[in-house]
């Protein structure tokens, strides 16, 4: 399977006019959103994540509580290119009322999109899935994406947010996110999938 296969994050966080074109593009996404309740709200603050480059693209998430008590979370996703310059821009937006503040037992708020896929042996299929957050615990430094116990992916706690890019849903196995301190003893786990 494949391991660790998206770049590490690149650029800071966003900020000044890269945060406003990447605003606009994601608002544009969030205007476009099929079905929203009506009590969706307006968006508060966008809180963005870092920066994740796989298969040729970059995908910058974001999260942001609306008015109505909802989520919205999303990304905006571009062509990457050698000389550092995006082009490409677009977004897509989603909304859920599966909120952190309605789940006090949660120890890491997770968001997570498909973004692709990745083709095994014999044909298994793993779906490449963008995965970002926030622990909820404190002593957080690194995250990691594992599947079936092994380390896929992981990215270094930036203001207290991440962003995971690695193979899910491969020959049965889901994968789970984890929350490690700097002395490497983990102190949080998080599956993507609500236990039965």
């Amino acid at each position: 399977m494949p391991r660790f296969a998206a770049e590490p994050p690149q650029e800071g966080l966003p900020y000044g006019r890269w945060e406003t074109r990447l605003r606009e593009a994601l608002l544009a996404a969030v205007a476009n959103l099929k079905d929203p309740p009506p009590e969706l709200g307006e968006l508060g603050e966008i809180v963005w994540y870092p920066d994740r480059s796989w298969h040729g693209r970059t995908y910058v998430p974001a999260t942001s509580m609306t008015t109505g008590g909802y989520e919205v979370f999303g990304y905006v996703r571009m062509l990457s290119s050698a000389d550092g310059q995006p082009s490409a821009l677009e977004a897509h937006a989603d909304f859920t009322d599966e909120t952190a503040n309605e789940n006090p037992d949660w120890q890491i708020d997770v968001c997570e999109e498909t973004v692709g896929s990745w083709r095994g042996e014999a044909g298994a299929v793993a779906s490449m899935t963008l995965v970002w957050g926030r622990p909820l615990v404190a002593g957080g430094a690194l995250a990691t994406a594992e599947l079936a116990g092994l380390a896929v992916d992981q990215c270094v706690l930036e203001e207290e947010r991440f962003t995971l890019l690695a193979p899910d849903d491969y020959r049965g196995d889901l994968l789970e996110i984890k929350l490690w301190d700097a002395r490497g003893r983990e102190v949080a786990s998080e599956s993507l999938y609500e236990e039965e």
